[in-house]
């Protein structure tokens, strides 16, 4: 494997420029693909096939025309940015790729993968929620430092990370592509696992679009405000007959109705109970 060469470093937009003429100050390497690997910590997981495919033909037609940004790393070349064309160009068949080699540390590596993936839309919503836990938990990014460094506002960067606490079933049918980012957010407002998978499941079903699933969760937190407030009215309520009654009493609601149960102990209790109500037996 040959030595890296030191180039003279330009940033980010040197890294994930649109053609390898913006590389002129940087010395690119043509490598052997058997010795280029991926990331194990890539943030994308998924790549379509048919897309891959299409890059593959183009990429037997015309050679590939972006270096890969890589690192070395157990005398390997370790991916940073570009497993798709990695993977393209080995469908097509190349031997030997172009490569940029930088020597950058863990962090360095984690934020430049991250990026190059944003910027060009490559990662499912579930795929980024995870790279930013990774990126705080792992790194000790703060949500603004992160944010700033993706380019997007911290709002983002919390409300894609709290779609990791929906339940496992909904995780996996966003991974599938089942569910979509607006929906997952959507379900993020229901109250519950168990509205979450119902909801969810209806969306599997086709029965909920987007706007759907976000009426439905609007109805449902007023409904959930207005049984809040009736609540403490019915409790009121429970409480001057426990009084005046001298026993536990239930005020049940259903609809505009309901009904109340009043519990008693023995025959003599209900009696009185009964000449409270001004019933004589």
């Amino acid at each position: 494997m040959p030595k890296p060469e030191r180039g003279l470093g330009r940033g980010l937009d040197a890294l994930f420029a649109a053609s390898a003429n913006s590389y002129e100050q940087e010395t690119i390497n043509e490598v052997p693909i058997a010795e280029i690997v991926p990331r194990e910590e890539q943030p994308r997981k998924v790549f379509d096939q048919e897309s891959l495919k299409e890059l593959s033909d183009s990429i037997r037609e015309h050679g590939v025309l972006q270096p890969l940004l890589v690192r070395v790393k157990n005398q390997e070349y370790e991916i940073i940015a570009g497993e798709r064309r990695w993977r393209a160009a080995q469908q097509a068949g190349l031997e030997t790729l172009p490569v940029l080699i930088k020597d950058i540390n863990d962090e360095e590596a984690a934020e430049y993968s991250l990026i190059e993936n944003i910027q060009r839309d490559d990662l499912t919503v579930l795929e980024e929620a995870q790279a930013y836990r990774k990126m705080i938990d792992r790194f000790g990014y703060t949500q603004e430092k992160l944010a700033s460094r993706v380019g997007k506002s911290r709002a983002h960067i919390a409300n894609t990370i709290r779609i990791l606490r929906l339940p496992a079933e909904i995780l996996d049918y966003i991974e599938q592509g089942m569910i979509s980012a607006g929906h997952a957010r959507a379900l993020l407002g229901l109250s519950n696992e168990q509205e979450q998978l119902k909801a969810g499941r209806d969306i599997i079903a086709g029965k909920m679009t987007v706007r759907e699933t976000e009426k439905t969760v609007k109805n449902k937190k007023a409904k959930s405000k207005k049984r809040a407030v009736k609540s403490v009215e019915i409790s009121e309520l429970e409480n001057l007959l426990e009084k005046h009654l001298a026993t536990r009493t239930k005020i049940i609601t259903s609809g505009a109705g309901g009904k109340i149960e009043i519990n008693y102990f023995n025959g003599d209790d209900l009696e009185r109970l009964l000449e409270l109500m001004g019933i004589k037996l």
